[in-house]
Formats: C-alpha cells, structure tokens, sequence
C-alpha cells in the first residue's frame, strides 16, 4: 500500500472514528490484553519501574488519553468558527483539522511503552496512519508491541518496526508527513536532519538537564520527600535523586520497590559519571545486579561530565547557590530545561522564577506533575525540544489546519469596491471592510454590514 493509499485510508478512519468511537475501542482493547503480558515478560527491559510503576506510570496515562480522545474526538474535529472582518461578515469563515498523512513515532527506553502509545493516540484520533519505531534498548516491549498491536489495529496502517540504528536510519530516509521523536539531543539532531531532506516538520522530546531549586523558605522533608518519589519514577528527570529509608529501608538493592540499570552499557556509563567527582553518599554498586545505591554527589563543578549529560540513573548532583538571583543565572547560563522544578513557600518567589527564566515545562513544590496533567502540552524548549503533545496537543500535533472562507455568488455590488478601475474612495471603503471591529455585538455589525452594502451600491451606480 503507497504513502497516499495510507493517507486516504487515514481520512476515512477518522471520520468513521468521529461517528462511533471504534478506532479508540480498539486501541484501549490492545492496552488491556496487553497489561498482564507487560507486567510478566518484560521486568527486564523495565528493569527500572516495578509492577505497581508500570501500572500507574505507563499503562494509567495511556488509557485515561484513550478516554480523553473517545470523549473530546466530535469536539476537536468540529469546524473551529472563528472572527470575522466586515468583508467576510456574511460569509462561513472556519478552521477544519484534517490528518497530516503518514506519520513516524520514534520512542525511548525510560518509557518505552507510554512513549510510543501516548502519541499513537493522538495520531489515530487525528485520523493518520503511523509508523512505529520502539526502542531497541528496551528490547522486550518492543516485541511486546510487535506482536500485540499488529492483533487489534491493521498492520498496514499502523505497523511497528523493530531494530538498531540501521533499522532506524533507513526509516529517516522515508518521506514521512510528521515525525515525532523522544530521546537524547545528538540523535535528535539526526532526526532533524533527516526530515529537513523532505521538508516535514518534527515534534521533538529531547530532554537534557532539568534542575530543581530548593530555597531556604521551604519544609526540605517535604521536598527531600517529593524529589526522591520524582526519581522513582524516572530515574533522572530533572537529574534528581534524595535516598529515602522510609521508601528503601535500610539497604535498597533489597527493596522491591528500587529500580536497576536497564542494561550493562548503561551501567558502566553511570559509573564513569561517578569518576573524580565528591560522592558524600551512598556510591555503592553491583553489575551483575545493574544495582546503583541512591548517590549523593557534592561540591560538584558545573563544567564536569556529570553536570554535561543526562543521567538517568540514582545520582544526584547538588550544586549550593547564595540566593535565587544566583540559581536564575545558573540556570539562563544554559540550555532550556525540558523541565524546570521550584520548592519554596514564597508565592512571589515562583512567580518571578516562572518569569525570569524558560523551560518546556515548570512544577512547584512537586516534581512531574505538570506531566501527568493531560490539559497541558508536554514538550520542551530550544535545546530540550520543539513541540509538544498530551491530550488535545496530540490531536493537534498530527493535525493540519486547514482555513476555510466560503461565500456566495450574491451580493456582487459590495464586491465592486476591490475592483478596478481604483479610486481613491474605493481604497478608503475597502480598507475600513477589512478593519475588525473590536467590542461590536453581532446586531452592531450586522448593521454596519448593511451600511456596507448600501455604500457598495452607491458606488456602482454613481462611480464614486
């Protein structure tokens, strides 16, 4: 089946899907059947979440997107009516979404099922076919989505590859109408690239360091509390990491609750992380376990390694600043966060970090929430990404808005102002019909459409 062929069957599927729902039935059918196999076949490739994470931080965000889209689907794809000037005031003026096509869904390994399904939903509701390349890091879901979806959506429109990085490269070289990719910068860089060939835009996830402030004004229980659940949950995002024997007890490699390294490479790139810097706790590690102890690294200088590069792992470099004008510039000496973390009491005092500083997102008092929220875009900034999806931000992703003016034949005299032979009262008549007029009711400008209309007819039959 051709790219166009795909595209067809893309619009059809939409509007079949804006009538009953059944494409997103079918999807939340796939996640359902598909949750037992993820939580038995694959604690390997999620070595980092347990049961209860997979549960609540992969598969619980997925189909609530799921039933979000079935719900909001006739609201989003309904013709968008927006303002008139006083030259289209009796015309049908709307924005219509249509599909983008063929799209390319490129996931990670943190995530790697969320990060894939997420922006299938967006896609299908927005009614295009997609390409789907999961991570090769986190092999076992990636079989696991190459064999259940192609059970409940048709392989020919949404189907999953598999493989490396020459599986990948040869995906880039497709033309594709929309690539959505999450992962590292320099990856992200080729990705850009590649799309740049055809010309076809990108939303990229790229991540990179988020830093979380901690200000003096603050209950650090609370925060110490809340940035060690964030690091549960993704052991980097925002490369926060607080050790906890209220969670771990005692000795966390006996914990069924602490995450391991998702495999040896990534093991021993943490561990060179480590290298020359001042660990003040923890440090401790078994490879053949993938086990790193909750690690706190001090004193750190902002141009070493550690403080260069992602870390998705338990490592948590602490840098002290003298007031919040100090962290405002540490943090606008660098790139844009994908996210942007505050603890303080002082209302003021977020609302001026908020506003003196950019990232793709901002959580105060808590870490990863502004993630969970679907109402919001999730997506980053400058060098953390471009773009953004979650929710209705999905639909709209994969979506083209197309403008739409229609009018009638009629009414032709009030046309003959933009015609020529150019006058100087027609320039003057045409210039105030294009004017909006702010703060007018509709009785208002329906009145001064007549006047319109009038001045149109006087002008043809005296040729002013």
């Amino acid at each position: 089946m051709g790219g166009g062929q795909i595209a067809a069957v893309g619009i059809w599927e939409r509007e079949r899907v804006s009538k009953d729902g059944v494409r997103q039935d079918v999807i939340s059918r796939t996640l359902i059947a598909g949750r037992g196999g993820l939580c038995e076949r694959d604690r390997l490739s999620l070595i980092l979440q347990n049961d209860f994470a997979v549960e609540i931080f992969e598969l619980a965000g997925i189909l609530n997107e799921i039933s979000l889209a079935i719900t909001k689907l006739p609201e989003w794809t309904a013709p968008e009516h927006v303002p008139k000037s006083m030259m289209t005031l009796m015309d049908t003026v709307y924005i219509r979404r249509e599909p983008l096509g063929v799209v390319l869904i490129i996931g990670a390994w943190n995530y790697p099922m969320a990060l894939i399904v997420q922006p299938l939903i967006g896609a299908i509701a927005a009614g295009n076919a997609a390409v789907l390349k999961p991570s090769e890091v986190s092999e076992n879901t990636a079989q696991l989505l190459g064999e259940l979806l192609p059970q409940y959506l048709d392989k020919d429109l949404y189907p999953v590859i598999n493989g490396g990085v020459a599986e990948t490269t040869e995906l880039l070289k497709q033309q594709f109408d929309h690539i959505l990719y999450t992962g590292n910068t320099n990856v992200g860089r080729i990705v850009m690239e590649a799309a740049a060939k055809h010309l076809t835009p990108v939303t990229l996830e790229l991540g990179g360091k988020s830093p979380c402030y901690i200000d003096a004004d603050c209950d650090l229980d609370v925060a110490c509390r809340r940035i060690a659940w964030g690091s549960v949950v993704v052991m980097e995002m925002g490369s926060s990491y607080i050790p906890s024997p209220e969670f771990y007890g005692a000795d966390p490699q006996k914990s069924p609750d602490y995450g391991r390294i998702v495999n040896k490479r990534h093991f021993k790139r943490l561990m060179l992380l480590l290298e020359g810097v001042n660990v003040t706790f923890g440090g401790q590690s078994d490879e053949k376990d993938l086990y790193i102890a909750p690690t706190i690294v001090t004193d750190v200088d902002p141009s070493s390694r550690i403080m260069q590069e992602e870390i998705f792992g338990p490592l948590l470099p602490i840098v002290t600043v003298n007031s919040a004008d100090e962290a405002i510039h540490f943090i606008n000496k660098r790139d844009k966060p994908l996210a942007l973390y505050l603890f303080s009491r002082n209302k003021t005092l977020i609302k001026r970090m908020i506003a003196e500083t950019s990232s793709g997102g901002v959580t105060a008092n808590d870490c990863l929430i502004h993630y969970s929220v679907d109402t919001l875009p999730f997506g980053g900034v400058g060098k953390s990404g471009t773009g953004a999806y979650h929710g209705k931000f999905s639909f709209e992703t994969f979506s083209h808005r197309r403008a739409c003016v229609l009018k009638s034949l009629g009414m032709e005299r009030m046309n003959s102002v933009r015609y020529a032979p150019a006058t100087d009262s027609k320039r003057k008549w045409t210039l105030w019909l294009l004017k909006k007029r702010k703060g007018f009711g509709k009785i208002r400008l329906f009145t001064f459409a007549l006047l319109g209309i009038l001045v149109a007819i006087l002008i043809k039959f005296y040729h002013v």
